[in-house]
């Protein structure tokens, strides 16, 4: 990829080297672009850097994030702003928010001591902030501190977005933001749905190929979803579930399975390709606690696949009604199980039937980005 240096430079910094939401979020913008703008990212080595390279994209791979710690990846920010003299710095995820915010002040302090010192604008999109406090903190007083930090970085902080309206209205409630713009996960549907359709599986007559692609912890509602299963296989002896993923609930999910005669319908293979496993399921669900604009459900919405998810953060933006359960949180275990069973039964008639989905695709979710950049300019 060619780079043009005449364009003022966006650079976008992420402390994670893992390939998530929010990695997919920063390699579908080097993959269309910013207009006007020069992107480049700041990453530490790993999953994401080599796919920004596989794109073409321009990549800082340096030491920052928290495996860097809070000082080196300051300075790291620091030398890569007196290098670009980036126009914007966009932090993504807590750790390089804090740290763009606390480099870019201190920059604004050194200014008033001596001139020539680069002032950029700082941007910071919210990928995952949650109703409840125990999905992110684990414990209310790293709440409480972890609110305080985010309402002090603000301050410093010229625009504000988030990836769902559910999100912009938590941020809002939690640490009095002002002026959030909503700027939605982009997506190729088309691409998505002709990648799903070249590695799918017919199921067999009278089948039902159930499929959760999530880490398996207790905020996923795993454990709800296997007694769910019990109560559909009842009605669908030749069901299937499919329980992709890895995590500390591994082996209690193994047992419940096995209490409840499951084996021969129940499979953990671990990680697998989404668009794969996609391919060989007529139905997803997902029963997390808190989800903030997931791309999981967007990817299975263009897919066509049926869907159960539970009525919380941004899934009800996704999502309709009638592939909605309330929160896990909102009843006891039976009481959810019974619910999610009932959905997944209804919603298993859906599985085969055509459908349209409508979303912002990539250059809409580019193109809004950049009208925040020329705000108040």
């Amino acid at each position: 990829m060619a780079v043009n240096s005449d364009l003022p430079v966006a650079l976008h910094c992420v402390p994670v080297p893992d390939f998530g939401g929010v990695a997919r979020h920063i390699s579908d913008l080097a993959e269309v672009g910013l207009p006007g703008y020069r992107l480049v990212v700041l990453c530490p080595p790993g999953e994401l850097s080599v796919r920004l390279k596989e794109l073409g994209a321009e990549v800082r791979e340096a030491d920052f994030g928290p495996a860097a710690g809070f000082s080196t990846s300051r300075a790291t920010l620091n030398t890569v702003i007196d290098e670009l003299k980036p126009a914007i710095v966009h932090s993504h995820l807590a750790y390089a928010d804090v740290v763009a915010a606390a480099t870019v002040n201190l920059r604004k302090v050194n200014k008033i001591l001596r001139r020539g010192t680069h002032i950029p604008r700082v941007f910071t999109t919210e990928h995952g902030i949650a109703g409840d406090d125990a999905v992110y903190h684990g414990t209310s007083w790293r709440s409480r501190v972890m609110e305080q930090v985010h309402r002090v970085r603000l301050w410093g902080t010229d625009g504000l977005l988030a990836v769902s309206q559910s999100t912009a209205d938590q941020m809002k409630g939690k640490w009095g933001a002002r002026g959030v713009a909503v700027v939605y996960n982009g997506l190729d549907t088309a691409r998505v749905a002709s990648a799903v359709e070249s590695c799918r599986v017919q199921p067999a007559p009278g089948a039902l190929r159930v499929l959760s692609l999530s880490r398996l912890a207790p905020e996923k509602g795993l454990d709800v979803l296997v007694e769910a299963f019990a109560a559909v296989r009842q009605e669908i002896p030749g069901a299937t579930l499919e329980i992709a993923g890895s995590g500390e609930l591994k082996e209690d999910l193994q047992r419940q399975v096995a209490e409840l005669g499951l084996l021969e319908s129940v499979s953990f293979p671990g990680f697998v390709d989404p668009i794969e496993a996609m391919g060989r399921s007529d139905l997803l669900v997902q029963l997390s606690v808190w989800e903030n604009c997931s791309y999981t459900l967007l990817d299975a919405k263009a897919a066509g696949l049926a869907l159960v998810a539970t009525a919380v953060g941004g899934n009800p933006e996704i999502l309709d009604g009638k592939e909605l359960v309330p929160s896990l949180n909102q009843m006891n275990r039976q009481t959810a199980a019974s619910t999610v069973a009932r959905c997944l039964l209804e919603q298993a008639a859906t599985a085969h039937t055509p459908q349209t989905f409508s979303w912002a695709n990539r250059e809409e979710m580019a193109y809004q980005l950049v009208a925040q950049y020329q705000r108040g300019r």
